[in-house]
C-alpha cells in the first residue's frame, strides 16, 4: 500500500522510528540494519511495507529497496512473520542472509532468535532456488535500470527467466540489431528467443 515514506525524522530508536510527512507521524518497526543505515539528517526516505491483521497495521520500514525485497521473500516462507523477518535482518546482515540460504548454510540461519532446525531447512529449501536464479546480489542491491537492455533484462527476470540465459539472449538481440531497439522491442525479441 504504502511504497515509501520521505519526510522529517522526529525519532529514532533500535526497534522503530517516527517519521512525520504531510502533518502525519508515522510509526515505522525497523531492523538493527536499517538503525546502523540511518543517518540522523532530519530528512529520510524509508521503503515500507504494511502488515494488516485483524487488531492492527503495522508499518515495517527499511533503509533500502533490496533490504525490503529479502524481507518480503523471507516472510513467504510458512512459519516466518514479520517480526521473525526483522529479527533475522537484525541479528545478520542481509548479504549474509542471502549468502547462506544459496550455500545451504543451516547452522548460520539457525543461530538467529526464534529460528530452529525445521524452520531453517524451509528458509534454504524455498528460497535457495528462486535466489540462485535471480542470480547473487539481486535481492540485496536495488536495481539500477541505466539502459534498455537492463531495464529489459529486469523484467525478463521478473516474468520467471533466468538471469543467465535472458542475458544471452538480450546480448544476440544487441549484436544482430543495427539500430537501438526499445526496452519493449527488447522484450517482446527475447520472448520468441526464450
Amino acid at each position: 500500500m504504502y511504497a515509501y515514506i520521505d519526510g522529517k525524522l522526529t525519532f529514532k530508536g533500535p526497534t522503530y522510528i517516527v517519521v512525520e510527512a504531510g502533518g502525519v507521524g508515522y510509526h515505522i518497526n525497523i531492523s538493527l540494519n536499517t538503525y546502523g543505515l540511518l543517518n540522523d539528517s532530519e530528512r529520510c526516505k524509508i521503503y515500507t511495507w504494511l502488515h494488516v491483521k485483524e487488531d492492527a497495521h503495522t508499518l515495517y520500514g527499511f533503509a533500502d529497496e533490496g533490504e525490503r525485497r529479502l524481507f518480503l521473500h523471507l516472510i513467504s516462507v510458512s512459519g516466518i512473520g514479520p517480526n521473525t523477518g526483522r529479527m533475522m535482518l537484525s541479528s545478520i546482515t542481509p548479504n549474509e542472509i542471502q549468502q547462506a540460504i544459496i550455500q545451504g548454510d543451516i547452522p548460520l540461519i539457525q543461530r538467529i532468535k526464534g529460528i530452529g532446525a525445521k524452520t531453517a531447512q524451509r528458509l534454504v529449501l524455498e528460497l535457495q532456488d528462486k535466489l540462485k536464479k535471480e542470480g547473487t546480489g539481486s535481492l540485496i542491491l536495488a536495481p539500477v535500470h541505466n539502459t534498455a537492455k537492463d531495464e529489459a533484462l529486469s523484467a525478463l527476470v521478473m516474468l520467471g527467466f533466468a538471469k543467465q540465459s535472458a542475458e544471452k539472449a538480450l546480448d544476440n538481440i544487441l549484436k544482430q540489431t543495427a539500430d537501438k531497439p526499445s526496452v519493449e522491442q527488447l522484450i517482446k525479441l527475447a520472448l520468441k528467443n526464450l
